[in-house]
């Protein structure tokens, strides 16, 4: 695989996440419901980007389908619980700031 393709599809996959983060940043300008700061706009952005390119890596490195699906099944997982482990703190931990 070409490095001009390789960036092209890093490019693509930040447009997507910037394209995911303005659905919250809309949402902040007609409620008072959704209030994120820059900072978790840049957690938010970390963790979608990082799971992209984790699954990429999974989809090239690994030829065998089931296999392949169980790492992005755990990657996904894991994925959700620090996800909800920002949100609500289902784990208290101070990650979390609990």
């Amino acid at each position: 695989m070409s490095y001009i393709y390789r960036m092209k599809k890093y490019l693509y996959l930040a447009v997507m996440v910037l394209l995911l983060l303005m659905i919250p940043f809309v949402a902040m300008q007609f409620s008072d419901e959704v209030n994120w700061s820059v900072f978790d706009f840049v957690v938010a952005g970390t963790l979608l980007y990082t799971l992209g390119i984790s699954i990429d890596a999974v989809i090239r490195k690994r030829k065998w389908g089931q296999r392949r699906i169980v790492w992005v099944a755990l990657i996904l997982m894991l994925f959700f619980l620090i996800w909800a482990e920002l949100a609500v703190g289902i784990f208290g931990s101070p990650f979390a700031g609990s």
